[in-house]
């Protein structure tokens, strides 16, 4: 066994734009992989992502060793990755490998042969890996509050998320590459054998009755599994929520699923469908054990959260959302970027949006010229598109569709639904006041051409009976017969009439 190291190798790049450019280099017990991330460093992008399924922890049950070829297959494989990091020119790099490097005993030799490719290898301790977990839940859901279950090839790691911070980290060397052995050797009694290791553990300990995020591979495997079973019309693994029959749902399944079956799962690589069935067997005494009220999927695990933790408190503390879609509006504008000003000046219409609501509207404004280059006749599907599977953070599916609603009707897409809608009346009512935010964007794109000098010589209210658009002397230049038409589209939706009152009406 190897000792980890105390502390933290590298230095944080952040360019004055907030951006960075950075790259992981993740030495999992299972996989070997390689992310590259750009963008804002809240809420980065993974712009490059290969992985290499070498199963170094595959032989540590039986000889405590990391297997030759599996050892020789890894080298290679970071020799690949550091030449694509160099030829990428990304100075920022940071090479970490867990339980697999860290029990072997031979892990020693490991690290020094990827020495010898000139990477210097960051091996995490347990409590590292468990922490780095919940940072990465909580980068992508800052509110989170619950339990955090990062399930790995080689360990299990289990942290307390709560407030922004993690408390109570504990691994367990439960992860998918040793669960068949335990299997075998506790048969009948493998459940119970797996909730008195958590109680050993002092798990749950006084909290009960809290979310579990699921992190890793083979966790977001069995949530693919599970939409592909209930024909979900939308299957966004990251934010995939499924009660805690589940299960117990998907293991009786898996029993008797055949290969087939599993084949067919989407976006899943062959190599993981055999680690689905392990998984769904740990899930039982998990949730058990710890009383969670449900379950949560998380795509950001160790990798996000290892980038996150080195960012200052003020960076954190943004929203992971809104600075996505400023970036990702500033980079599609037609001129230069006014996503604040448009919401600014649709906002008087809808002054009971609560804030949660208000950000997503936020957010659609900044979104606005997304799909400006498009071909007219598919701008909504485009900007359909972009919003349903985007990188987006700090949202969960029915917010991902509040998104998409508003920005296909700012689009063209009118006030339809373009999706299968749940019978939530809740959200109908939310899709429904989101499409009206589109209309209300259209109308401002429109009366600016996309420019931002518009918003100070015009403004917008709502009466009881009428929607009105005001302009100032500087800005009755700006009326149209094109500006008119979607002003009475807006108000139509809103039940109004409509109107537009210039200075030179007034004089």
């Amino acid at each position: 066994m190897v000792e980890p190291l105390n502390g933290r190798r590298g230095v944080l790049k952040i360019a004055s734009d907030g951006s960075r450019r950075a790259a992981i280099i993740d030495i999992g017990s299972n996989s070997l992989r390689l992310v590259v991330y750009a963008g804002p460093a809240r809420a980065p992008q993974p712009i490059f992502n290969e992985k290499l399924m070498v199963g170094l922890g595959s032989g540590l049950a039986t000889s405590g060793a990391i297997e030759q070829r599996a050892f020789d297959r890894a080298i290679k494989g970071l020799a690949r990755f550091k030449a694509l990091v160099e030829a990428m020119e990304i100075t920022d790099l940071r090479c970490v490998a867990t339980a697999a490097v860290r029990d072997a005993s031979n892990g020693s030799a490991f690290i020094a042969a990827a020495n010898g490719l000139g990477l210097d290898i960051e091996l995490l301790s347990g409590r590292d890996e468990a922490r780095a977990s919940g940072m990465g839940v909580i980068s992508a859901i800052p509110d989170a509050n619950g339990i955090v279950a990062d399930l790995g090839g080689g360990s299990l790691e289990l942290v307390r998320v709560r407030d922004g911070r993690t408390m109570h980290h504990t691994s367990f060397p439960l992860g998918v590459l040793r669960l068949e052995a335990l299997q075998q050797k506790h048969r009948n009694g493998f459940a119970r054998a797996i909730m008195k290791r958590l109680a050993k553990a002092n798990w749950p300990g006084e909290d009960t009755g809290l979310p579990l995020y699921l992190v890793g591979g083979s966790w977001r495997a069995l949530a693919r599994y599970d939409m592909m079973l209930a024909r979900n019309a939308m299957p966004v693994v990251s934010g995939h929520v499924m009660p805690v029959s589940t299960a117990l749902k998907l293991h009786r399944r898996l029993r008797s699923a055949s290969p087939v079956e599993l084949a067919r799962i989407r976006g899943l690589s062959s190599a993981r469908v055999g680690t689905i069935p392990a998984a769904a067997a740990l899930l039982i005494p998990l949730v058990q054990q710890l009383q969670v009220s449900q379950l949560i999927v998380s795509a950001s695990g160790l990798r996000e959260g290892l980038l996150y933790q080195d960012l200052p408190a003020e960076v954190q503390a943004q929203d992971p959302l809104v600075v996505a879609a400023e970036s990702e509006g500033r980079r599609f504008a037609r001129f230069a970027p006014h996503g604040a000003l448009i919401d600014a000046w649709i906002s008087p219409l809808f002054p009971d949006d609560p804030p949660a609501d208000a950000r997503l509207r936020l957010a659609t404004c900044y979104l606005s010229d997304i799909a400006s280059t498009a071909n007219p006749d598919f701008r909504a599907d485009r900007a359909l598109e972009m919003a349903l599977h985007g990188h987006w953070l700090g949202i969960d599916l029915a917010d991902r569709m509040v998104l998409a609603q508003a920005l296909f009707s700012s689009t063209g897409g009118g006030l339809i639904h373009p999706f299968k809608v749940p019978r939530d009346p809740a959200l109908i009512a939310r899709l429904d006041r989101a499409a009206r935010w589109g209309l209300a964007i259209r109308l401002a794109q429109r009366l600016s051409g996309g420019t931002a000098s518009a918003f100070a010589a015009t403004r917008l209210s709502r009466g009881e009976k009428s929607l009105r658009l005001h302009l100032d002397r500087d800005g009755t230049g700006f009326a149209g017969e094109q500006v008119d038409k979607r002003l009475r589209q807006l108000a139509e939706s809103l039940g109004l009439s409509s109107r537009i009152e210039s200075a030179s009406n007034a004089a």
